[in-house]
């Protein structure tokens, strides 16, 4: 496994170069295409589907970062933001976060976004937790989303998120033994956020305690209300 470069600091903005990849190498490659309106992906909309946590968000605030980088106009939106117009400036990224939350008014605005976007040239860039034919949203539209290009956001395995953790522990000078990684990845949360918050407060309790993490602490800690 190749080394971990994780910066996941919390006032570090969501970038692309900070998104840890693992099987999702073709769709950062595409969202940098994409922002840059490489030849090979003018006029080319796209469509990221996973679960919670899984990214998804990270990677529209990415993208829409990376493409204002590039000189255009960029926009990330969540639905709760989007009303009646969605913005319709010349060769802008339009990107839309949790769209099986739109309601009946932006509805009919994203599809309205999808008919404009070739005289337009805009991009429109589309998050959701679920395939497109899943979307409890009206017919139209969601023929529009599944004629996108669509990626799943990939779950990092297990031998990744293993790693993660040693890195982020080795930053804080705490040190997790084997059987304290399985731990954490069969009973914490798995999403990047979430394991490094993990660390952060391993490394406190062990410094409060003056002990090092050992098994039997880190269980002493959840009985006493620690959550991982």
């Amino acid at each position: 496994m190749k080394q971990l470069v994780l910066d996941l600091r919390p006032d570090r903005p969501p970038m692309l170069e900070n998104f840890v990849a693992g099987d999702n190498a073709e769709l950062l490659a595409h969202l940098s295409r994409l922002a840059a309106r490489a030849p090979d992906a003018s006029g080319a909309h796209l469509y990221l589907w996973g679960a919670h946590g899984s990214g998804r968000s990270h990677l529209l605030h990415a993208a829409v970062a990376r493409a204002r980088e590039n000189g255009r106009a960029a926009y990330c939106l969540a639905a709760a933001e989007v009303g009646a117009n969605l913005p319709d400036e010349a060769d802008a990224l339009v990107a839309i976060d949790d769209a099986e939350r739109l309601d009946a008014a932006a509805q009919i605005a994203l599809f309205n976004a999808f008919n404009r976007a070739r005289r337009n040239e805009q991009t429109l860039l589309i998050s959701g937790p679920v395939a497109p034919r899943e979307l409890a949203l009206r017919e139209d539209l969601r023929t529009r989303i599944g004629q996108c290009l669509i990626f799943e956001t990939r779950p990092l395995d297990d031998d990744t998120r293993a790693a993660i953790l040693r890195v982020l522990a080795e930053r804080s000078g705490l040190r997790l033994s084997d059987e304290i990684v399985a731990f954490l990845l069969h009973h914490g949360q798995r999403d990047l956020p979430s394991m490094a918050a993990a660390v952060a407060a391993l490394d406190g309790a062990s410094l409060e305690h003056k002990r090092p993490l050992t098994l039997p602490l880190l269980r002493q800690l959840m009985r006493e209300g620690l959550k991982l």
